[in-house]
């Protein structure tokens, strides 16, 4: 592939007599695969030279797909001056990372507005399309892409491209998560070490580098990295080449000389990481013999985010930070639940799980106490765990779903951190609701006096029948209580019960039939289940509702595997026979 530099510039365009090496456009990258598959890595005023570029040497009609890391200004002001958009017979598709409830098209178009521009974005002729992002991996003709979000002020996104073999990402703007990282000196710990793993291995890092370590102090939630914090992510992430971006307005074109040969007369051994200034015109290619496969689209499933509220809880004795936190969802869809018990939450009935927790540093009883509680919980296994202010916690202990907010931190800053973690997670876990007649469901089955036991050979033979007929690891019978699934009978696992939080026969219990999920793990109900992220590794699921001659379901015969799955409407129908067998034993003890 092939990548061209056309806006190097962060924050505003800075063209002049100081800035012409380097270039003053705003950020903008061409990468173009040797397919001849062409993205535009965001649109700043770098995009009104590529445009004019493409308009005159570029195939016609034009056809390419522009990812928008974010929607700050800078990032997107050469939309409305990029020639290719007007022009009828053009085809362009739009990626940006997807908020609540908002329109892409509505956002990227704000700034033409009719007060602020004089054209609208009914004037562009050509066929454009839009496409909400998150996090995950998507793929656009023969260029794999994997995004992940970075720590910004606005929801952004970083792009990991993979095609001809090599690997190029974009990361801007991102600020380290640790406010000791920006020194570039110390153990990677959390987050910025999750940043480093999803930089591993890169052949070219185009990274945010707008400041200084010396000038961090002054500009710490800024969202932008320093030139030292940078090249110790990739150094760490054993990557090939750093071009740094995002050069601050003030930054001459000598000063950037001198800072990159300070970067490389830091790098130890000497050579390991090449490292330069991106500049505008500069063309760099990357081949190799690296494949990336894809099984499945998850970075651009819409999965309905503003159709309702995600869930946060909140747990602080301190009625400041109380109101700072409502202030900061105040204009998101956002339901803040807010306790002073420092016990391990419970979760809510007929509602998703939390997506995010966030803990009060300056508990009595101590946040990383409760948070160790929290993380005990086999539901709450990776729901994240924002700590806000008090002592840093080493957040190795909890993983990569934690993050520490530093204290004094602004409204605004805390509403991007929650917003980022709850996109993150939005709704990729969803609790199944309690049916309308439950109290009624649980009577019956009550009255069936079933023993909760496994090792019951009128149930068995239909597990051993279900996992040979299906070629499953594991089948089921399982029995939906009140708190809790357990399986009254079990091939394959030696699990007796679970949470009925995590359990997929609650949801199946719903279906008027065979209620079948061929990937969990990209699936919006249970993407971050305990049990498709952790053992047994659910990726196929298959259940067909056990119901009682008086109408109610009490469970499922279901079978589970560790790899997704197709399920025919022949296998449907089997698996719906096997239970209507199993509902006629079970009909034995209702009488």
């Amino acid at each position: 592939m092939q990548v061209r530099f056309w806006g190097t510039r962060g924050s505003m365009a800075k063209p002049g007599p100081d800035t012409i090496r380097y270039g003053g456009n705003t950020s903008c990258v061409q990468v173009t695969s040797d397919a001849g598959t062409l993205l535009v890595i965001d649109c700043g005023t770098g995009a009104h030279g590529l445009g004019q570029h493409l308009m005159k040497e570029g195939p016609k009609p034009a056809r390419g797909h522009v990812l928008i890391s974010h929607t700050h200004w800078d990032h997107i002001q050469g939309i409305p001056f990029f020639t290719p958009f007007f022009i009828p017979g053009n085809k362009w598709d739009f990626y940006a990372p997807k908020g609540f409830g908002e329109s892409l098209r509505e956002t990227l178009a704000g700034q033409m507005e009719y007060t602020y521009f004089p054209i609208t974005p009914e004037a562009f002729g050509a066929e454009l399309n839009y496409n909400n992002l998150s996090e995950g991996v998507f793929r656009i003709d023969d260029v794999v892409i994997r995004t992940r979000y970075l720590n910004h002020p606005a929801l952004t996104i970083a792009f990991r491209i993979e095609v001809d073999g090599a690997v190029v990402i974009y990361a801007c703007d991102h600020e380290p998560h640790s406010r000791e990282a920006a020194d570039g000196v110390g153990q990677l710990d959390g987050q910025d070490l999750a940043h480093a793993e999803f930089l591993r291995d890169a052949d070219l890092v185009i990274h945010d580098a707008q400041y200084l370590a010396s000038e961090y102090a002054g500009k710490v939630g800024w969202g932008h990295s320093t030139v030292e914090y940078t090249l110790q992510v990739c150094q760490s992430a054993n990557v090939k080449q750093l071009a740094i971006t995002h050069h601050d307005p003030l930054r001459t074109d000598d000063a950037i000389d001198q800072v990159v040969a300070k970067l490389r007369e830091s790098i130890t051994p000497a050579g390991a990481i090449e490292v330069f200034g991106a500049a505008e015109g500069m063309i760099l290619d990357y081949r190799g013999t690296r494949s990336s496969i894809v099984e499945e689209d998850t970075a651009t499933a819409d999965q309905a985010l503003g159709s309702r509220e995600a869930i946060v809880l909140l747990i602080t004795q301190d009625q400041a930070l109380l109101e700072k936190m409502r202030q900061s969802v105040a204009d998101e869809p956002i339901f803040l639940h807010a306790r002073e018990s420092a016990s391990v939450p419970q979760t809510r009935e007929n509602e998703p799980v939390a997506g995010l927790i966030l803990i009060d540093g300056e508990l009595p009883a101590g946040a990383l106490a409760l948070a160790r509680a929290i993380r005990a919980r086999p539901e709450m296994a990776t729901t994240p765990i924002l700590f806000l202010g008090g002592t840093e916690p080493t957040l190795g202990n909890f993983g990569e779903h934690s993050e520490w907010l530093r204290a004094p931190f602004s409204v605004e800053y805390a509403r991007s951190r929650i917003r980022t973690w709850t996109m993150r997670g939005a709704f990729r876990w969803l609790r199944a609701s309690i049916p309308e007649n439950e109290s009624e469901r649980l009577k019956a089955l009550r009255a069936l006096n079933l023993v909760e036991a496994s090792g019951d050979e009128r149930f068995d033979r239909y597990t051993r029948l279900a996992a040979a007929l299906f070629d499953v690891p594991y089948a089921l019978v399982s029995i939906v209580d009140d708190e809790r699934q357990w399986f009254k009978s079990k091939y394959g696992t030696e699990i007796e019960q679970t949470p009925r939080d995590v359990s997929f026969c609650a949801h199946a219990i719903h279906a008027p039939d065979v209620m079948v999920v061929n990937d969990a793990l990209t699936d919006s109900r249970f993407g971050d289940n305990p049990t498709v992220v952790g053992p047994p590794n659910v990726r196929f699921y298959a259940g067909t509702p056990l119901v009682l001659p008086s109408g109610h379901a009490i469970g499922t015969l279901c079978i589970l595997d560790d790899r997704p799955r197709e399920f025919s409407d022949r296998d449907r129908a089997r698996l719906a026979d096997l239970g209507g067998l199993l509902e006629a034993e079970l009909s034995r003890f209702a009488a």
